[in-house]
C-alpha cells in the first residue's frame, strides 16, 4: 500500500481462492458423512410354511421407530431358502417387522425382530419362522 491506499477485499489474494477451498471443504464433509457402512442382513427362511408364501416386506425401523428401509420380495413358487438384503445402517439397535403375504388372502400378521448391528459387523445372517397366520 502506498501512501495510505487501502487495499480492496476483492483483489487479496485469498478472496480469489475462496471459493474453491469451500467446494474442497463441502466435497470432504460430505464424503466423511456417508461413513455409514454396507451391511448384508441375510435371512434364512426356516420351519415350515414358506412354501405358500409369495410376498415377504422387510421393514427396519431403528430405536425411535422410524422407518429406516422398506424392502419387498416376490416369489412366484414359494420362497426360497434364504432372503440377502444390501442396506446401508449405522451400528445400533433396530427393530424388523416382517410381513408375509400367502397368493391369496390378507397378509399374516407381522413378525417383529430384534436386530443388533455392531460395528465390525458386515454380514448378519437371521434364522425366520413364517410369522403366524391369523
Amino acid at each position: 500500500m502506498q501512501d495510505g491506499e487501502r487495499r480492496n477485499w476483492r483483489q487479496h489474494p485469498l478472496a480469489k481462492r475462496l471459493p474453491i477451498l469451500m467446494l474442497v471443504a463441502m466435497g470432504l464433509w460430505l464424503w466423511k458423512g456417508s461413513d455409514v457402512p454396507e451391511r448384508e442382513l441375510v435371512w434364512r427362511l426356516v420351519g415350515p410354511g414358506w412354501s405358500e408364501i409369495r410376498t415377504v416386506e422387510f421393514q427396519v425401523k431403528n430405536a425411535d421407530g422410524e422407518l429406516v428401509k422398506r424392502q419387498v420380495h416376490s416369489f412366484q413358487r414359494g420362497a426360497p431358502d434364504s432372503v440377502t438384503e444390501k442396506t446401508a445402517l449405522p451400528s445400533g439397535v433396530y427393530e424388523v417387522w416382517v410381513f408375509a403375504r400367502g397368493e391369496s388372502g390378507p397378509s399374516r400378521p407381522p413378525r417383529v425382530e430384534r436386530l443388533t448391528v455392531g460395528d465390525e459387523d458386515v454380514r448378519i445372517e437371521r434364522g425366520l419362522r413364517v410369522p403366524e397366520g391369523r
